[in-house]
């Protein structure tokens, strides 16, 4: 679906980066063909970070058959998602640009939303991204209401607030071109947190972040539990290691799974020394809490699910997983940045 053409109205560069997502593309292909925003003022840039799959077929067919402005595609030999990022950058020509992932999925009105928002004055936009199952099953229900939880997914405002504001950080953001004239590219040297180095060099040159929760977007939830741990335990490992290079990138929650896996760690050796109380502490709090933040969390589903009951260990299974990962990321700090040295060199 596609307004009547507005000559004064701005152009927008939409950028997917996609890596083996045959399954992903169809369903955010199609969101984006039936966007409302003019499509002789789009263009769509995708960014194939070497696929083994179909990925880049499905591309190559929505390149040649659509109605837009301009649909190109190019290659990512650097795989990470930094570096995709950065080849889609060299070659947009909007007035605008919009971040995309390929599981992500689009309300007709996304694009004309953003638009709005920009025209209104705003720099840097964004809104509420929700997460969803494609195939839902009972297990994979319980799976993204916890991932749509504060307590198992993230406190980030772009996933729970329902009011306007700044924020310090987004997904799937709109940004007027001129903002990565000024702050540069994306960091290569990070694979999960370049958003949040990215955002924190906007902050410091003077940007800020609007929130508009009316701006939907939906991401898809990993949907095993196996891939959902071994996301968790990538993004703590990356967030271990931008410690080293951009604090000021991370908040005190990034931290707070690192805090609780320390804190059991130590409380678990003073148990094997008889000093059991802090440990009953620690556990009986985390339990209260957790038990607490699964009700919240289950809080107005339409139907009953017997995994629901689950909640409490699934949460309990994403801290330590993300807790780990952080420990393990701070660890290697040494040797990474050792690494980075040798390849500059």
């Amino acid at each position: 679906m596609c307004i009547d053409s507005d000559e004064s109205r701005p152009k927008v560069s939409l950028i997917i980066i996609a890596l083996n997502e045959e399954k992903a593309l169809p369903d955010l292909i199609c969101s984006i063909k039936n966007q409302s925003y003019d499509h002789k003022k789009t263009e769509v840039i995708f960014v194939d970070s070497m696929s083994t799959d179909r990925s880049r077929e499905i591309m190559d067919e929505f390149i040649r058959e659509n109605d837009f402005w301009r649909v190109i595609g190019r290659k990512n030999p650097k795989v990470i998602q930094a570096g995709g990022w950065n080849t889609a950058l060299d070659c947009a020509d909007g007035d605008i640009i919009i971040r995309l992932d390929a599981h992500a999925y689009l309300p007709e009105d996304f694009v004309e939303r953003n638009v709005k928002c920009i025209e209104e004055g705003h720099e840097i936009c964004g809104g509420k991204v929700k997460n969803q199952i494609a195939n839902e099953s009972a297990w994979s229900a319980i799976i993204n209401v916890a991932e749509n939880s504060m307590f198992g997914g993230s406190v980030a405002a772009f996933r729970h607030k329902d009011t306007v504001g700044y924020v310090p950080t987004l997904a799937f953001a709109a940004y007027k071109r001129e903002v990565f004239e000024t702050v540069g590219r994306f960091n290569e040297n990070l694979l999960r947190t370049e958003d949040n180095e990215m955002h924190y060099r906007m902050r410091q040159a003077g940007y800020r972040l609007f929130y508009n929760p009316e701006i939907l977007s939906f991401r898809e939830t990993r949907p095993t539990l196996r891939k959902l741990l071994h996301q968790k335990y990538m993004n703590g490992y990356w967030v271990g290691l931008t410690i080293s290079v951009c604090p000021g990138c991370l908040s005190i929650y990034h931290l707070v799974p690192l805090g609780f896996v320390l804190a059991g760690a130590i409380t678990g050796l003073l148990m094997c020394i008889g000093i059991w109380q802090l440990s009953a502490l620690l556990w009986g709090a985390y339990l209260l809490v957790t038990v607490i933040m699964s009700l919240f969390a289950v809080f107005g589903e339409r139907r009953f699910n017997v995994y629901y009951f689950l909640l409490p260990i699934l949460f309990l299974l994403l801290h330590v997983g993300y807790g780990i990962g952080t420990l393990t990321g701070i660890i290697r700090i040494p040797g990474w940045k050792k690494s980075l040295k040798d390849c500059h060199n």
